[in-house]
């Protein structure tokens, strides 16, 4: 039985994760900055399959946020074995009309927090020999989304961290994944105010817990990296055939908002 911690676990990715450990009888803490939203989802987890998940709300949009979290399971006496980077933040438009705020925040999340997560607790798997990090990159850690310039920045953030930190941990035990999803059927767009864009279409989502599947088994395979659906590889790819500033113009152009 693995202990695993699970950022953004109230919903979406990070939710299926979450049901995925505990259809396997995995110890999972859930942490997120929605209380409500967590103990929802552990008296789910209890209901649906006897298991007892811990809580943990904490805000990783702030500064302080990775120490608390991992400050708290000391003083629980628990050390992970998995730990699943999944929270994260979206924001569309341009970035000159932004409010840099809440561009910060997300940043805050989705760049520091995340790697200051890895950097707390990956000394004591290395110490013990065992463990699994999973970090939630996107298809746009491949290329650069205008509209979207700070969140694909992050993302790309996150494939490259994945990458270094793999190769730096050979031979320890300890494997680092980045699981790199395109659209997927949660909250994102809704919560990025991006309901009417060509890629929010239903019809083209991937479900989270087949996402959460494939990062599941690219984790236990210790892949680098996975790219859940053939056509959403497939787009990762385009910037190794296409001039970038063509992939840039077409990214452009699947962000924009349909029309009426």
């Amino acid at each position: 039985m693995k202990t695993v911690l699970i950022t953004g676990a109230s919903s979406g990715i990070g939710k299926a994760f979450a049901e995925l450990f505990a259809q396997k009888n995995d110890r999972v803490i859930l942490a997120s900055r929605n209380e409500e939203k967590l103990s929802r989802m552990a008296r789910q987890l209890w209901d649906d399959y006897g298991v007892t998940a811990l809580t943990i709300p904490v805000d990783l949009a702030q500064h302080n946020g990775p120490v608390l979290l991992h400050e708290r399971l000391k003083e629980l006496n628990i050390e992970s074995d998995v730990l699943i980077n999944n929270a994260g933040i979206g924001s569309f438009g341009l970035l000159h009309e932004q409010d840099a705020s809440a561009e910060l925040e997300m940043l805050q999340v989705n760049v520091l927090s995340l790697s200051h997560l890895m950097m707390l607790f990956l000394p004591d798997m290395v110490r013990r020999g065992s463990g699994y990090v999973l970090n939630v990159g996107s298809t746009t850690s491949f290329y650069a989304c205008p509209l979207s310039a700070n969140y694909s920045a992050s993302k790309a953030f996150v494939l490259s961290l994945t990458e270094a930190v793999a190769n730096e941990l050979q031979g320890t035990g300890v494997t680092v994944t980045a699981l790199c999803p395109g659209a997927t059927q949660t909250d994102f767009f809704r919560r990025s105010r991006m309901d009417g864009q060509k890629i929010a279409d239903p019809k083209t989502l991937m479900s989270p817990q087949t996402v959460a599947e494939m990062g599941y088994a690219a984790l236990m395979k210790k892949k680098t990296y996975v790219v859940p659906g053939f056509q959403n590889w497939l787009l990762t790819q385009a910037p190794r055939f296409f001039p970038r500033k063509f992939v840039t113009r077409i990214t452009r152009s699947v962000l924009e908002r349909k029309q009426q």
